[in-house]
């Protein structure tokens, strides 16, 4: 493979226009003759720019609204030559076909097409076919081939041709192809994907996921851990849409846990009032209601404030400057909200080390899409749990009923339930958790552990009791066994919501009615391993 090589010729065919000026004057000013077809050509010729329609060259004029002008061989086979070959070389020169040393395009937008919310006959005519079959070949061919896919890639090629006296050397044509493949892999991705989606296949014989690297990261969830991060599509309020106000870049383990944090905030309306969710490892360890930001703040903070040490506070509503200052009280690693004071901005800024962040609107958690998760030989896929039972769903099974408080606080403790790692125990109490057992083998010791964690709030907080007392409890599953309700009973619940199913509920609800607790049935889980 030769290294350097000269650039004479390039082929322009680019849907976004941006930059084409300035790209296709300084390609002028180095003598490269531009090849170009319909609206680029015309940009082109209106910056001064002399080029060569693309239908001088194959002969034939663009046709069928635009789906055909650029697959021929005077274009392909300038594409595909090898320089090299003798026999490559005299069919070049039997056929009239000159060689192209650069290709610059980029597709047809059909992501943001679709995104846009386009029907099926706008997005079809949004399928690219000439621009992904000649960037594949001129990325296949580039030991003579630069091929340029994306407009930031553009002040790296005029600085390539600077450097090398307007040749472009073997590792920068193989950095471009490898940006190339991935850009045409990614395309058919989302091609394939909203093919699914459109005819309702949920399990496609092929499934292909695609991601932009946002930014590579320092490390992954241990420093001898390689990683990055990657956005899929047009994200919508996430952590991978938000704004970075201030602080150290984000490390894998704050994306992670900011991801977790985000999307529990979301299950809580804001027309419905301010929410707060404090994240420790992936698991919340303090969620609350509050009648201000600073009360939910407050609120989820005295749930654990041992575990809120180093976590990730989230808001469903915007930061004020007396909510601020009281989570600057506390050493947090991430602060994420739809949106923000000034005032509250100022305040943060004397932490510059704290990532604030700020989220463009809170996420629909209806419009989760997939959860995705790698195993050993391949991937794992299902619908994210976006169900919440409707209240005319409950099935009571004790002969007491919930009240309406207990009931309140049974659906907020669901709520918080279905975003803790399994095996799950929510205690709630006046719209804020007061106890959370996470992770646990063994549901009783979920129950325990949540029940020592309200203990010791109790101390810190210098209560008469521990806030378990009167408190209402969520089950991601049944009860297996009745010694879980036992260790509820001992903490002083009255009410659990759980889904019920196990072959020993009548031993279940028989000690629920045996200490009087009111039970309620869901009908399904919330497991998250």
């Amino acid at each position: 493979m030769p290294d350097l090589v000269p650039l004479r010729r390039a082929l322009i065919s680019v849907s976004d226009k941006t930059g084409l000026t300035e790209l296709g004057q300084a390609l002028v000013a180095r003598g490269v003759e531009i090849l170009s077809t319909g609206g680029t050509a015309q940009a082109l010729r209106e910056a001064g720019c002399p080029v060569t329609d693309v239908a001088e060259v194959t002969g034939m004029p663009e046709m069928m609204g635009g789906r055909v002008k650029t697959l021929h061989p005077a274009v392909h086979g300038g594409l595909l030559a090898l320089r090299e070959d003798p026999a490559h070389l005299t069919a070049m020169e039997e056929h009239g076909i000159a060689p192209i040393d650069l290709l610059v395009v980029n597709l047809y937008p059909f992501e943001a097409t679709v995104a846009a919310g386009a029907d099926a006959a706008q997005a079809i005519e949004q399928i690219d076919i000439g621009g992904p079959a000649m960037i594949r070949a001129a990325a296949k061919n580039h030991a003579h081939v630069a091929a340029v896919v994306d407009v930031e890639d553009y002040a790296a090629l005029l600085a390539e041709l600077e450097a090398n006296d307007g040749a472009t050397t073997l590792a920068f044509r193989q950095g471009l192809a490898l940006t190339a493949f991935g850009r045409t892999a990614a395309y058919d991705a989302a091609v394939s994907g909203w093919m699914a989606g459109r005819l309702g296949v949920f399990a496609p014989r092929r499934r292909v996921m695609a991601g932009r690297l946002a930014e590579e990261l320092r490390y992954g969830e241990n420093p001898h851990q390689r990683a990055a991060f990657y956005t899929e599509g047009a994200p919508g309020p996430s952590v991978a849409s938000a704004t970075q106000l201030q602080g150290k870049a984000l490390s894998y383990n704050n994306i992670n846990d900011t991801d977790a944090a985000l999307a529990l905030a979301a299950e809580f309306a804001a027309a419905d009032g301010p929410a707060c969710v404090i994240v420790k490892h992936a698991n919340p360890c303090g969620v609350a209601r509050g009648a201000s930001a600073l009360e939910a703040y407050r609120k989820a903070l005295d749930c654990d404030r041992v575990s809120a040490f180093g976590g990730i506070v989230a808001l469903n509503t915007p930061l004020d400057a007396e909510t601020a200052r009281a989570i600057l009280g506390l050493f947090t690693e991430v602060v994420i909200a739809p949106g923000i004071s000034d005032e509250a901005q100022a305040l943060f800024a004397e932490k510059p080390n704290l990532r604030l962040l700020l989220a463009p609107g809170m996420p629909d958690p209806a419009e989760a899409g997939l959860a995705v998760r790698q195993v050993a030989g391949g991937w794992l896929v299902q619908d994210a749990d976006t169900r919440m039972v409707a209240p005319e769903a409950l099935q009571v099974v004790t002969k007491r009923a919930p009240t309406p408080a207990e009931l309140a606080d049974m659906r907020f403790a669901w709520a918080v339930a279905k975003h803790v790692k399994s095996n799950a125990i929510v205690y709630a109490k006046d719209g804020a958790t007061v106890g959370i057992g996470a992770g646990q083998m063994s549901r009783v010791d979920s129950a325990r552990i949540a029940a020592e964690k309200a203990r010791a709030m109790a101390g810190a907080l210098g209560l008469g009791e521990p806030p378990t007392v009167g408190a209402a409890v969520a089950s991601d599953a049944f009860f297996p066994f009745a010694d879980g309700i036992e260790a509820l009973a001992a903490a002083g619940a009255t009410a659990v919501i759980q889904p019920g199913g196990s072959m020993r509920d009548a031993e279940v609800i028989e000690a629920a009615e045996a200490h009087g607790i009111a039970m309620v049935l869901t009908g399904e889980r919330h497991f998250r391993h």
